[in-house]
C-alpha cells in the first residue's frame, strides 16, 4: 500500500509538472523579435496543417502544443482562412486567438522605389488613396514615437525629417493602417537590413550611420549599377579627404526639384547647404531613400585612380583621372 501511495504521489508530481510546463509554454511569447511576417492559413486547411506552416515559419515554438491547446480550448475548427500580418513575438494562446476571433483583415500591396524622396512617397500614398500628402509629410517630420524605437535614428540629427531612412521596398499594409504604422514597417526594414556586420565595417570608415546615407542617397541618385556605386563611392570619398566638393548634380536637382542631367550656372550658384558645388564636405542629411546596394556601396567602396566621373545620358559612366579629362569627357558625352 505504501508503494502505492508513492507511485500515486509521484504520479501526481508528474501530472502537475507537466501541466504547469503546458500552461507556462502556451503563455510565453515566442521570441523578443518585434518584427512580423505575412502568414496565409488557405481554406481547408486545418488546425494540424495550420500549426506545422506556423512552427515553420518561426512563430511558435511547437505545433504540438499548438495542437494540443487548439483541441482543449475547443479552437482546433475556428481557425479562420486569410492572409494575416502576424507579429514573430507572440504566445501559442495570442496566435490562436489572432487566426480563430480576428477576421483576416483586407492588406495592400506598396511599392516604394529606390531613390525616392519623401515627396515622391507622399504624392504616391495620396494617388493610391492610402493617406493624404500632407498627412504622411507631417508624419515623418515631427517626432514621433520611433525616434526611441529604432537604433538605425541614434546618430540621426532630430531637426531632420525622415529623408534617406525609409527604406524602398514592397510592403503588406493593412487597408486600414495608420500613417505610423507604415512608417514604422519601413524603419523596421531598415533597421533588418542594416546589419550589425555593416554597422561595424561603417565605423570602420569613420563616417556615422546618417553620413554612410547621405553619401549613399547620394550614390544613388548618381548611378545605377553595383560596380559603378562602389566605384563612385571611392571616388567620393576621395574627394571628401582631399577637400575637394562632391559636386554631385543629384544634390543640386533635390534644392531646385529638377532632374538636370547637367544642372545650369544658375543651379549651381544656388546658397544651400545641400548644394556640394558650394559647400564642401557631405550634405546636411541623405536626399533620397537609397538602395542596399547603395548603402553597400557607401561602407564598401571599390579603390580606384579616378577622381572626377559623369554620367551619360543612357546610364553609362565616363571616369577621369584629371580635370582636363573631364572637360574633354563633359563636352563628349554631355553637349
Amino acid at each position: 500500500m505504501r508503494k502505492i501511495v508513492i507511485l500515486i504521489i509521484i504520479l501526481l508530481i508528474l501530472a502537475f509538472g507537466a501541466y504547469w510546463y503546458y500552461l507556462r509554454a502556451i503563455n510565453e511569447k515566442n521570441s523578443n523579435a518585434l518584427e512580423s511576417m505575412k502568414f496565409v492559413v488557405q481554406k481547408g486547411e486545418g488546425s494540424e496543417e495550420i500549426s506545422i506552416k506556423l512552427e515553420e515559419a518561426g512563430l511558435i515554438q511547437s505545433n504540438f502544443l499548438f495542437d494540443i491547446y487548439a483541441w482543449q480550448s475547443g479552437y482546433d475548427n475556428k481557425l479562420q482562412a486569410g492572409e494575416y500580418e502576424m507579429p514573430k513575438n507572440l504566445s501559442i494562446k495570442e496566435v490562436i486567438r489572432i487566426l480563430s476571433s480576428i477576421k483576416a483583415r483586407e492588406q495592400n500591396k506598396i511599392t516604394i522605389i529606390e531613390g525616392w524622396k519623401i515627396q515622391d512617397m507622399a504624392r504616391y500614398f495620396e494617388e493610391n488613396a492610402i493617406a493624404q500628402k500632407d498627412d504622411f509629410i507631417k508624419s515623418v517630420s515631427v517626432k514621433s514615437s520611433w525616434w526611441n524605437d529604432f537604433t538605425i535614428l541614434d546618430d540621426k540629427p532630430k531637426d531632420q525629417d525622415l529623408e534617406g531612412y525609409l527604406f524602398p521596398d514592397t510592403y503588406l499594409i493593412y487597408k486600414d493602417a495608420l500613417i505610423d504604422d507604415i512608417i514604422n514597417k519601413m524603419l523596421l526594414n531598415l533597421e533588418k537590413k542594416f546589419t550589425d556586420e555593416m554597422r561595424e565595417d561603417a565605423k570602420k570608415t569613420g563616417y556615422s550611420i546618417h553620413e554612410i546615407l547621405t553619401l549613399a542617397s547620394i550614390i544613388e541618385k548618381e548611378v545605377s549599377s553595383d560596380e559603378d556605386r562602389a566605384m563612385v563611392s571611392d571616388i567620393f570619398n576621395k574627394r571628401l579627404k582631399l577637400g575637394i566638393g562632391l559636386q554631385s548634380d543629384a544634390t543640386v536637382n533635390y534644392v531646385t526639384g529638377k532632374g538636370e542631367l547637367q544642372p545650369s550656372y544658375d543651379d549651381v550658384a544656388v546658397d544651400n547647404p545641400y548644394n556640394t558645388y558650394k559647400y564642401r564636405g557631405l550634405p546636411p542629411g541623405p536626399i533620397c531613400s537609397p538602395s542596399l546596394s547603395s548603402i553597400r556601396a557607401a561602407i564598401y567602396p571599390k579603390s580606384n585612380d579616378y577622381l572626377f566621373f559623369l554620367t551619360t545620358p543612357d546610364g553609362k559612366i565616363i571616369l577621369s583621372k584629371t580635370y582636363e579629362e573631364h572637360i574633354i569627357a563633359k563636352r563628349k558625352y554631355l553637349k
